[in-house]
């Protein structure tokens, strides 16, 4: 270029912004994609998301407590056309752990990965809306997956239910402070509409919201995986007897339900429940078979139980206000007896009584109280 050409405005050295395009173009080129999860940069500041970067923002938006991710667990069991379904949880330190066992449709094995993956979905047609939002977009797993530290689908088989547990680390994914409150629920008054639950917003109360808008199912149950086993087993005898399963060997044809009332020890018992993501201790279970664990009520059977009216107004005049006390020679002679009887139960299960039983009485009832030293598991 000669003196005279001056370069004309247009003309000159690129500046800072277009060499920047530039180089994340080279580098998109180079990578065979785009850089730093950018479809496009528009310019003015500008960019399409590519698909993997706004998927990743849409988990995070839709799960930002754990209690975000047991009612996405909630509603892909439901839409899963299951009857109950139960939670089993436990916190360990920072690590809180779901299990969400249910008996619908279930998960073939091929696609037990897949359904992590975003936009995977089973809901092609049935897309569903309701009080959380739009369901069926094929986000909910994978959402659950982009914030646990774990999730997986445990145990599954078409037909015959699904085991799923996720952990989440609540220093990262937090979750509400009170997690053993139950929620009251709240009669509408006249003129309203609906019921209303008070109480902190927990799992619990999770679980007793997803089941308030169920009226016609699946039913709830929420409990430690020891009791969640109980629960399982208990409901299982609702159609078969123990005898009809007892020489089964290939529990993987069986319901999740049935699986654990053909366990015919307490080893078999442990070893099953471990294997859908209920792990027990052989001597858990063996407390599970003598009835020492209780299966636990649906959440809407305990929430209506402890919301209704404790006493009515008023003087009842045709109670029997009669009762009795007893002698101390007497209460001797029970708590001698009660001790006696429980001696070999507890050498059974490796209990070991701390003390005589204590004996408190009040109206209509007797209340024994036995201290025992036992494990912490359950």
């Amino acid at each position: 270029m000669s003196r005279d050409e001056a370069p004309t405005p247009n003309e000159g050295p690129s500046t800072g912004a277009t060499a920047s395009v530039d180089l994340a173009a080279f580098i998109d080129e180079v990578t065979g994609g785009p850089a730093d999860g950018v479809e496009e940069r528009l310019g003015e500041g500008f960019v399409r998301l590519d698909v993997a970067e706004a998927e990743r923002r849409q988990a995070i938006h839709d799960v930002r407590w754990v209690e975000d991710a047991l009612i996405e667990l909630l509603r892909n069991a439901r839409d899963a056309h299951a009857r109950s379904i139960y939670i089993a949880t436990t916190k360990n330190g920072d690590e809180r752990s779901l299990v969400v066992v249910d008996d619908g449709s279930g998960i073939p094995e091929d696609m037990q990965e897949l359904v992590f993956e975003a936009r995977v979905t089973s809901k092609l047609e049935t897309m569903s809306q309701d009080e959380w939002g739009v369901h069926g977009r094929g986000m909910a797993l994978y959402s659950i997956r982009e914030r646990s530290d774990r999730s997986a689908v445990v145990w599954s088989r078409p037909g015959l239910g699904t085991s799923l547990a996720a952990d989440f680390d609540v220093a990262t994914i937090p979750e509400r402070a009170d997690q053993s409150s139950w929620p009251t629920l709240v009669s509408a008054g006249k003129g309203e509409e609906g019921d209303t639950l008070r109480g902190p917003r927990n799992l619990i109360r999770t679980c007793c919201a997803f089941a308030l808008t169920q009226p016609f199912g699946p039913k709830v149950y929420i409990g430690s995986p020891s009791h969640i086993v109980a629960t399982l087993r208990h409901a299982a005898k609702a159609t078969h007897r123990e005898a009809e399963l007892i020489f089964e060997t290939d529990y993987d044809r069986l319901p999740i339900a049935q699986q654990l009332l053909a366990a015919p020890d307490a080893a078999t018992l442990a070893e099953r429940s471990t294997k859908i993501g209920l792990p027990l201790s052989e001597r858990t279970a063996h407390r599970v078979l003598s009835g020492a664990i209780r299966p636990v009520r649906s959440v809407m059977e305990r929430l209506k139980h402890s919301s209704s009216p404790r006493s009515s107004e008023g003087v009842d005049l045709l109670r029997d206000r009669r009762h009795f006390k007893l002698s101390e020679a007497d209460t001797l002679e029970l708590k001698s007896r009660l001790l006696s009887a429980l001696d070999p139960i507890a050498e059974r299960y490796f209990l070991r009584v701390l003390e005589s039983p204590t004996v408190r009485q009040t109206p209509g009832a007797l209340h024994v109280t036995y201290r025992i030293s036992l494990d912490e598991e359950g």
